[in-house]
């Protein structure tokens, strides 16, 4: 299983409305680079839910209900992808850019390295990691 990082801005999408809506359509990306992770995502992958611009914390993780497919979005339904994203859990305490920052585990994690990428990889000691520093180990 891999493990992912998705940026939203909470005014825009938050992990709460994730809970509310039980499931979501993750659209309307239009990086290469974003679409890239987009197609390695796989079904049960986790994933981590950043909160962008407003709050700046990573506070919940998702998991990959469905594999990439054609953004309905797009009017390139073969060039840009969605996948759909359910909620699992929240963290017990959020976990703030300016810890990430400051945790040398974290150094070169894309979160960090690679700010406006909206869709990242996430290695397993840095998944390790933020579940150290959020209270879930």
């Amino acid at each position: 299983m891999a493990h992912w990082l998705v940026k939203s801005e909470p005014s825009v999408y938050s992990f709460e409305q994730l809970q509310k809506d039980k499931e979501t359509r993750w659209d309307g990306i239009r990086s290469y680079a974003a679409r890239l992770h987009l197609k390695n995502m796989k079904k049960g992958d986790e994933v981590l839910f950043y909160h962008s611009n407003e709050g700046l914390d990573i506070v919940g993780i998702a998991k990959v209900a469905k594999e990439f497919y054609p953004d309905p979005t797009s009017e390139e339904a073969d060039k840009w992808f969605a996948v759909d994203l359910k909620p699992f859990r929240k963290l017990k305490k959020p976990v703030g850019m300016d810890l990430i920052k400051k945790d040398k585990r974290l150094a070169n994690m894309a979160l960090v390295r690679i700010g406006r990428l909206s869709v990242q990889p996430v290695t397993d000691k840095e998944w390790e990691a933020i579940m150290e520093l959020a209270g879930e180990k």
